[in-house]
């Protein structure tokens, strides 16, 4: 049972809120971000308005149920009525829960996503290009802005790792859930023998972090430049504009030699430095918050098989809610890829209702 108190602390919150907005004395700093918690209490003030007013509906039902006077027909329809209530009222405290159920801070920001070929030699490569293209169809169809930082092909055409950093609205809340092992099961077009084939790709997701999110010392970073390579080791620059960037404290390296100029790929090299420390240390307090708990579905652990694409049968499973689609090629092409997203996001919300018993 949530207590009463919480669920006047959501009313008030909105009401106070609204005053500021109509009074016009919001700071225009703070405009944006008050105007956003307005929009996101608007959603479930309705609801708590409701829920805090059960209790004298179901009172006012119970005396007609109770008074002897009342006539047959009128006592059928408070007991519907209050069977109704109670329903209701079940439903109403679940989305309370959910909505007063901490909130990944991180959730809003935008992602950089890292999708690298795992086992199975070229047909691994191709899988990952398969990822990308997935990627960029659901990016979008949801009007979402896809910028690529590095690409690696391999001689299949395909990619040994890609890395991209994808901008919108409440991108890492959606994204967040495809990290893990990506496996598929197919028949690779160099087979003669229609044997079927399992590879794998390892995405990452990670929230962008901002200066403000973690500091960098520039005393804790060693900078090397180098020439930039291509395929077969062939020389593609005749300057030293490649950098590899070493993170000392936490040992993270990351290398970046896809532009011309040495400051652009030292600019993008840090981007994902500073995401990837961010993520570490994100991981570490994560875990330590959970180690009495039960794993919760976005953890982001790369290690874990999180799904299965089955070719020859033309299913898709998520193993983490053992949810199988039959549409492939749909979910390929991001037609059905919410539909998956909304049952990890659900799964994810009653796990953590679980932790709250």
């Amino acid at each position: 049972m949530i207590p009463k108190e919480k669920i006047n602390a959501i009313i008030a919150k909105h009401d106070n809120i609204e005053k500021e907005l109509s009074s016009g004395n919001v700071d225009s700093k703070l405009y944006a971000g008050k105007s956003k918690e307005y929009s996101d209490l608007s959603s479930i003030v309705k609801i708590a308005r409701e829920f805090v007013n059960f209790d004298h509906e179901k009172k006012d039902l119970e005396l007609i149920i109770e008074d002897k006077t009342s006539d047959k027909d009128m006592l059928k329809l408070a007991e519907k009525e209050l069977e109704i209530l109670h329903k209701k009222k079940i439903d109403y405290e679940n989305k309370l829960k959910i909505f007063l159920l901490p909130k990944d801070a991180d959730d809003q920001k935008n992602a950089i996503v890292e999708i690298r070929a795992g086992t199975g030699g070229l047909e691994a490569t191709l899988f990952c290009s398969d990822l990308f293209k997935m990627y960029e169809k659901v990016c979008s169809k949801k009007k979402w802005n896809l910028e690529i930082i590095s690409i690696s092909k391999s001689e299949a055409g395909g990619f040994k790792e890609v890395i991209f950093l994808v901008n919108g609205n409440d991108i890492y809340s959606y994204l967040k859930y495809e990290s893990g092992v990506h496996r598929v099961q197919r028949i690779p077009e160099t087979e003669t023998q229609g044997r079927v084939h399992t590879s794998a790709a390892t995405v990452a997701v990670l929230p962008e972090a901002e200066e403000v999110d973690i500091e960098i010392k520039e005393s804790d970073l060693r900078i090397d430049v180098f020439r930039a390579g291509g395929p077969g080791g062939q020389s593609v620059n005749t300057t030293d504009s490649a950098v590899r960037i070493t993170h000392i404290p936490s040992g993270v390296v990351v290398s970046q030699q896809d532009e011309k100029s040495q400051h652009k790929n030292k600019a993008k090299a840090l981007k994902i430095l500073r995401s990837r420390v961010y993520e570490s240390e994100k991981r570490k307090k994560d875990q330590e918050r959970s180690d009495n708990r039960r794993s919760q579905i976005g953890s982001g652990d790369r290690s874990e098989r999180i799904r299965t694409y089955n070719f020859p049968q033309g299913r898709i499973t998520d193993h983490r809610i053992n949810l199988t689609l039959h549409k492939l090629d749909e979910f390929l092409s991001g037609e059905i890829h919410e539909e998956m997203n909304q049952e990890l996001r659900l799964k994810e919300q009653n796990i953590k209702l679980e932790n709250l018993n």
